[in-house]
């Protein structure tokens, strides 16, 4: 029982993990975007 719980939990820990770091991903995507050079034609 012990095992499962603590397994549950550390998929838990990764899933709120990877949810930080997409989250990071797209809020720096979006600064990219925003500071990208303009290029004159």
């Amino acid at each position: 029982m012990k095992k499962i719980l603590m397994l549950l939990i550390a998929a838990g820990g990764a899933l709120v993990a990877k949810k930080k770091y997409d989250e990071s991903q797209a809020e720096q995507a979006l600064w990219a975007e925003a500071t990208d050079p303009v290029h004159k034609a």
